[in-house]
């Protein structure tokens, strides 16, 4: 394990390994040997990375994808931010903007814990995130497509990356600071805590006001709901107004389906 010379606005290390099982297993081991809050360990490949549903594996070309885990401490479970996830991928959204400008206002928040390129009426998967807490500490793991120029047949057609997206691409470490930066202004600084984070989420939510299907509940869920997507709660819950009905129902596990592929963080 190396360390990168990367700027950490959290003040704390960035490793970096070029074969891992995953940066989750690392950033645990991370956490119980005493690394601050802040720390993030990044890797070239993941040979057993997965997503929010368990068993989807994570298949990339070697050191073409972003992939990294960010730990964060808490004192107590309560104070962990609301709607973490969602505002992780705000700062990851926001970040491959500035990484790939030629992509501002494409990048768009897929509930609850995807990043898509949206434009010409399609949607490809540029990322995931997948975030673990345990108490007071979190584990937040990020996957980006960064160099990848193909992919399965299986996900052609439903996934993307920056540089197929943008035409070229920056170095993945350099997309990586920008996200730890933008993190850590989503999250750590002063402003943290406006009111108006939940309503930034919004304006790059997908498919807000529109019609979707969701599957609502634990992971491969049979329970489908149609309706309007109307937003986010306060503490991240999707609403949606089933069709045929006038009140918002609140969701806080599940997932919308559509022409989007389910491969993994």
């Amino acid at each position: 394990m190396q360390a990168l010379d990367i700027k950490n606005p959290f003040n704390a290390p960035v490793y970096y390994e070029s074969t891992v099982g995953s940066t989750m297993e690392v950033s645990r081991l991370l956490a119980d040997r005493g690394e601050p809050h802040g720390t993030v360990i990044a890797a070239g490949f993941q040979e057993a990375g997965r997503g929010r549903i368990r068993g989807r594996l994570w298949e990339v070309e070697k050191e073409s994808s972003l992939l990294f885990t960010i730990l964060l401490r808490y004192p107590r479970a309560e104070e962990i931010r609301p709607a973490l996830t969602l505002r992780t991928g705000l700062a990851a959204a926001l970040a491959i903007e500035d990484f790939a400008p030629v992509l501002v206002d494409k990048v768009m928040i897929k509930w609850p814990n995807d990043i898509l390129l949206a434009a010409a009426g399609t949607a490809k998967k540029l990322s995931g995130i997948l975030a673990e807490a345990n108490g007071g500490t979190v584990h937040i793991g990020i996957g980006v497509n960064v160099l990848q120029r193909e992919f399965p047949d299986s996900l052609r057609e439903r996934a993307t990356s920056v540089c197929l997206a943008a035409g070229e691409a920056g170095r993945p470490f350099a997309l990586l600071e920008m996200i730890i930066a933008r993190l850590y202004g989503e999250i750590e600084n002063a402003d943290a805590c406006r009111a108006d984070w939940k309503s930034r989420i919004e304006a790059k939510l997908y498919k807000k006001g529109e019609k979707v299907s969701f599957a609502a509940g634990a992971a491969d869920s049979p329970y489908m709901v149609s309706g309007t997507l109307v937003g986010i709660g306060e503490c991240g819950e999707l609403i949606i107004v089933p069709n045929g009905e006038t009140a918002e129902r609140y969701f806080t596990a599940g997932e919308l389906i559509f022409n989007v592929p389910r491969f993994p963080e």
